[in-house]
């Protein structure tokens, strides 16, 4: 397995799998890999004869009071368990590469990039948006994986690759999650004991809200509000937001009808976890 920092050399690496005929898939992460990020490189290993797995803490994605600094990083752990799953390539570029001092640059994405998650974290989605651009042309995939629990960046990812004609086929795969529901993130690391017990709420909420509407509860005002009532109990929530929006362009829906998104985003303690779920009620 090789590990190459430098992009002319993945540049490389990927061309000769190219005139081989070989298909190229890629993993793009931030490190610290878990059981997600696993579920996706096995299903790339599946797909194609060559995976690559990209680990680069972003810089252009986080705000100046979040935690890039602090976000976890561990190459021998994260090349170890890549190294297991048979990837042939991890791509670990220096931020100073990927953005020299002359860098003037972005991809953004509008009206996408500004709901949900992008109300909270402003700029959050142009950092995702350039550097998932950077990725596919340093790269060139022929397909690209990424999980359901950032549901906003997939969309946002699709929206890339149509707009811009970019020769990539995005697959979403299903989130993964612990035996209490919690979704798998690199972020759960920092939550303390209570904390931890607390973050289950955010699936068992969404969980119910699955349940009004499969019950018959169809609008989403009071959908909202009741799973809003469970994730308040837990002392150490603090809501960021809860909406039930268009599984292709956000627009929040007053009534659940067809395909729906449930997403949301909460603080436990002092770490902001996100979560979702598709519903598609029979109306």
């Amino acid at each position: 397995m090789l590990i190459m920092r430098d992009i002319k050399q993945m540049q490389d690496f990927s061309r000769k799998v190219k005139r081989r005929g070989r298909s190229l898939g890629l993993v793009p992460t931030m490190g610290a890999l878990h059981e997600g990020h696993l579920s996706l490189i096995r299903k790339a290993r599946h797909d194609n004869d060559k995976v690559v797995v990209s680990i680069f803490v972003n810089p252009a994605q986080f705000g100046p009071a979040e935690d890039y600094r602090r976000y976890p990083r561990n190459l021998k752990h994260d090349a170890d368990l890549c190294k297991k799953e048979g990837v042939d390539a991890i791509f670990y570029p220096d931020a100073k590469k990927m953005y020299p001092d002359d860098y003037k640059t972005f991809v953004s994405v509008q009206d996408l990039s500004e709901l949900l998650c992008g109300k909270s974290r402003h700029g959050h989605f142009r950092g995702v948006a350039t550097v998932v651009t950077k990725l596919f042309n340093i790269v060139e995939p022929d397909t690209a994986y990424f999980g359901q629990k950032d549901a906003q960046q997939s969309i946002i990812v699709r929206k890339i690759v149509r707009d811009l004609n970019i020769p990539v086929k995005i697959k979403v795969m299903p989130t993964v999650r612990e035996k209490d529901g919690l979704a798998l993130s690199s972020r759960n690391a920092y939550l303390n004991k209570q904390e931890r017990k607390d973050a289950s709420v955010l699936y068992q909420s969404l969980k119910l809200a699955e349940l009004l509407t499969k019950g018959g509860l169809k609008a989403t005002d009071r959908i909202i509000s009741r799973i809003s009532e469970v994730i308040q109990k837990k002392k150490t929530a603090k809501i960021d937001y809860i909406a039930i929006v268009d599984t292709e362009n956000l627009k929040a829906q007053k009534k659940v009808s067809g395909s729906c998104l449930i997403a949301l985003a909460v603080w436990i303690g002092r770490t902001r976890l996100i979560d979702n779920i598709i519903i598609c009620p029979k109306n």
